[in-house]
């Protein structure tokens, strides 16, 4: 086989299998021992009865039917998966519609542009953890400057216990989620809007296109595939929810359980789970990974045939 130069150098096509493997190796053992192996570890666990942390008889499914058959499990799973469920719809709507929004104020716009975007950025940066302990006491009914300012005005019928009560609880996790995570798609639409000819958008103002009609027909539409991209990674998110909930309401997901997730589920099986808590939490891991891994990938191809259709 013939090599030819590119300026000196090897063209891509005939770099060896040897220089990928160099580069890329590092990287894939990596991935494989933090990410490959404990979730192959996890099902395997999950196969067996466990005796503390000793393995017992081999149980097949068991472990997964004591998950939808054993009370409180079987209805705090319904429960908190149907909780993951509204904190995903509740975050597209709140974090990803204002993030669109933001994204659209800032588009081709140049006075304080890059200052707007870092300071929507900056909670990005910040543990989840330490989001959630710096809002409880923001939200604090007892010191928590929110409810003094609101009796201050007087407003007292809104000074509530926004974290004490089951029908406030969730919708304010979804918005302090919603806070600190909206730097991620303000940036990637505002990328996306960035991608578009600026001639398009030209041509259509010339044509007597109002601002909603070029944003529904010219940029919607050429912005479909970072929507898709943050759908994904919403949806991956907000399965994966439990430092933010755990930091807002505990291990047992806040009034009567009106925060409890999925994660933090898994989190009360492993750590207080009884004798078998090894086996019951490796298989609601497993079924947790296949829930968002086979949801993820049927999104992603969904969206990608929304695209080219």
């Amino acid at each position: 086989m013939t090599r030819t130069r590119v300026r000196g150098r090897y063209s891509p096509e005939h770099i060896s299998l040897g220089w990928i493997a160099l580069f890329s190796g590092p990287a894939l053992v990596l991935y494989t021992v933090l990410v490959i192996v404990p979730i192959l570890t996890a099902f395997v666990y999950g196969l067996f009865d466990w005796k503390g942390t000793t393995a017992g008889a081999f149980v097949g499914l068991g472990n997964y039917i004591e998950l939808f058959t054993r009370y409180p499990v079987n209805e705090q799973i319904g429960a908190a998966f149907w909780h993951n469920v509204l904190f995903f719809i509740g975050t597209m709507l709140v974090q990803n519609t204002i993030g669109l929004g933001l994204a659209v104020l800032l588009h081709r716009t140049t006075t304080g542009k890059r200052l707007f975007q870092t300071l929507y950025s900056t909670p990005y940066l910040l543990s989840p953890l330490i989001v959630g302990y710096l809002w409880a006491m923001l939200l604090s009914p007892t010191f928590g400057p929110i409810n003094a300012g609101l009796r201050a005005i007087g407003l007292d019928a809104l000074a509530l216990p926004w974290l004490g009560q089951p029908g406030t609880a969730l919708p304010v996790l979804i918005l302090i989620n919603a806070w600190q995570w909206i730097g991620g798609p303000l940036l990637i639409f505002g990328a996306a809007l960035g991608g578009i000819p600026q001639e398009l958008e030209e041509a259509a103002a010339l044509d007597g296109a109002s601002p909603s009609r070029l944003f529904w027909s010219i940029r919607f539409p050429l912005i479909m595939p970072a929507v898709g991209i943050i759908t994904v990674l919403t949806f991956i998110g907000c399965f994966n929810l439990f430092d933010l909930v755990y930091a807002l309401g505990g291990s047992g997901g806040g009034p009567s359980g009106s925060m409890d997730v999925l994660g933090l589920l898994y989190y009360r099986l492993a750590f207080d789970g009884g004798t078998n808590a090894i086996g019951e939490s490796s298989a609601m891991a497993v079924l947790m990974f296949a829930l968002v891994f086979g949801v993820a990938i049927a999104l992603e191809r969904f969206l990608r045939r929304r695209e080219v259709s």
